[in-house]
């Protein structure tokens, strides 16, 4: 066993002043150069590199180890500081090196897989299968360190509102909330299984039952559903609840954390309180619920002017209650040539659109996809109420509304992205409220926007017995850069109310009672009004560091397969394990 230097600094601590000083350090060779008398060996931990030198000065069989040292040994070098004739501005240690006096060799590695380095291009697989070697990069270090920051922050200023954080289960009863949830079966009740939860949410509305008053809990949740950049199957929420309040009261205290918390971490001083749109306002102006504000590029409605036009598209959407909208994009024209828009044509068709109409104003003449269709002065009537000028570019979606909003949602922020209008330092904070209380599905059935718990707008629960798809929600989302950051709502805490809404679901008694039973039964006994709010922490960080994906956010993350390719979960279990659960697993018909 090697003897283990006390380091007394990390790599990327030492600078100028600490000249002459005896240090010790640890960490990894990320390289060494051997030119004869002299080997040359940058040694990196979490915080940075610092270049140790090993001269004739030293004791021979020194020398002998440093020259053979290779990428990744772990090594630990006393020496002295001094400083550095050729600087290097790269790097926080720049200015120094360390002339080694002693070295003991802790391990040996052999050739990495992949490139310790930030700017690799390793392919993502790679990363995730050896991310214990790909965490030791200098970027990913400061992403978890962020990380950490952000969740030290979440639990200080939570504190200090008087906000507990209590645990909640992990292993809950199956209860429908969205997605497909986690099953865990019971050894001990044959046939019967836990369920991983989704969210915590029915019990923190109990903890507010049981008089906790302010909750809060970093907390792991559960959702087995397709993955994409900002989703993974396992995610983690800051989640809380407050007694005795309503939305104001939840808004005000989760724009003093934000504030709490750009000001901590990121240096900046944002404004509160922060801008808000209803969720009717925020379709209409961005096809959105979670619109990005850092650009214009907003939905103008075109029905009154083509709805007596000879295009059948527009007018056979209109008849069919749908919307044609349309969006204006400054200087596209040039840029957006037939071959560029044919490729966004088939990436909105993904989104439901059957097609885009492209209509450009380029020296005061207008062209057109359908230009057969309109005359010149229809074009330009179009491409006024759009706020057109010459050279630029506009893009019509008629279809159902949902269509027409979806694809123009995502069309204004694909074409913000590829005219470079989206600055990651750019931080726009705004709430979305008044979302509809219920929605259809595909097949015509009535469910809950949110989740069951929330409550309708007080004044309007006339509606429960009318049109239900006007009534409204106090329901609101915090959105950040086009990104939902958390939402919430304030709670049902009368249990009349909790049961008509359940009915309003579809939901019989026996229903209810089997789903939801025990958060009913606590309801009897007094509870509070309520309301409160879940962030998704993973992504948080990752727009706050400008990140593409929450993989760079998290230490261990799954693949689009929801595989971890470190442990190579999921994996099979032999057969004496099933047995004990009195489970059998039958082969699919696509194995």
């Amino acid at each position: 066993m090697s003897e283990i230097y006390k380091r007394t600094h990390m790599c990327g601590e030492l600078r100028l002043a600490d000249e002459g000083k005896e240090v010790i350090l640890n960490g990894w060779v990320a390289k060494q150069r051997s030119l004869g008398s002299l080997v040359f060996v940058d040694l990196r931990d979490k915080t940075g590199i610092t270049q140790i030198t090993f001269n004739e000065d030293i004791p021979e069989e020194l020398m002998e180890a440093a020259k053979s040292l290779r990428s990744e040994f772990s090594v630990g070098i006393k020496g002295i500081v001094h400083e550095r004739s050729a600087k290097n501005d790269h790097i926080s240690t720049g200015e120094i090196e360390v002339f080694a006096t002693d070295m003991v060799i802790y391990s040996s590695a052999e050739t990495p897989p992949i490139y310790i380095r930030d700017d690799d291009n390793v392919d993502e697989s790679l990363r995730l299968k050896y991310r214990y070697l790909d965490l030791r990069k200098n970027k990913m270090q400061r992403n978890l360190l962020f990380r950490h920051k952000v969740t030290k922050c979440a639990r200080d200023y939570f504190d200090e509102n008087g906000f507990v954080e209590v645990e909640t289960p992990m292993l809950i009863k199956s209860t429908p909330e969205g997605a497909r949830d986690y099953l865990v079966p019971s050894r001990v009740k044959n046939g019967a299984f836990y369920a991983l939860p989704q969210s915590p949410q029915m019990f923190k509305q109990l903890l507010m039952v049981a008089g906790t008053d302010r909750y809060f809990q970093i907390v792991k949740c559960f959702r087995d559903e397709d993955l994409r950049a900002d989703r993974q199957p396992e995610f983690t929420q800051i989640d809380l609840e407050m007694s005795y309040v309503d939305q104001e009261d939840v808004i005000a205290m989760q724009e003093g954390f934000l504030k709490k918390l750009m000001k901590d971490l990121k240096g900046m001083d944002i404004e509160t309180p922060f801008p808000r749109l209803t969720w009717t306002e925020a379709m209409e102006r961005y096809g959105s619920d979670k619109p990005d504000t850092r650009f214009g590029i907003e939905l103008v409605l075109l029905n009154d002017l083509v709805q007596n036009c000879d295009f059948a598209v527009f007018t056979g959407a209109l008849e069919n209650g749908g919307d044609v909208r349309g969006i204006c994009v400054p200087g596209g024209a040039a840029q957006y040539s037939r071959k560029k828009i044919d490729k966004l044509t088939e990436e909105a068709k993904h989104y439901g659109a059957k097609g885009l109409v492209w209509i450009k104003k380029e020296n005061g003449e207008y062209n057109s996809s359908v230009k057969k269709f309109f005359t010149e002065e229809q074009l330009a009537e179009i491409m006024d109420r759009l706020g057109a000028e010459d050279g630029d570019v506009a893009f019509i979606v008629s279809d159902r509304k949902k269509v027409v909003f979806d694809t123009l949602g995502w069309l204004r922020r694909k074409i913000a992205d590829q005219m470079g209008m989206l600055d990651d330092n750019q931080f726009n904070f705004l709430w979305v409220v008044d979302f509809p209380m219920f929605e259809e599905d595909d097949e015509g059935n009535i469910k809950a926007m949110h989740h069951p718990f929330t409550q309708p707008k007080l004044d309007e629960l006339d509606k429960l017995d009318g049109n239900i798809l006007d009534l409204k929600a106090d329901a609101y989302d915090i959105v950040l850069n086009g990104v939902e950051l958390g939402g919430g709502s304030v709670r049902i805490h009368d249990k009349e109310l909790q049961a008509k809404m359940f009915h309003v679901l579809g939901l019989s008694d026996e229903e209810c009672r089997e789903k939801f039973g025990f958060l009913i039964d606590a309801f009897k006994y007094g509870a509070p009004p309520h309301a409160g709010l879940a962030y998704g922490l993973d992504r948080m960080v990752m727009l706050l560091l400008g990140e593409k994906s929450i993989r760079e956010v998290i230490a261990f993350p799954k693949n689009q397969n929801a595989e971890c390719l470190v442990s190579e979960a999921p994996g099979l279990v032999d057969e004496k394990q099933l047995e004990e659960l009195g489970i059998q697993v039958v082969a699919s018909e696509n194995e």
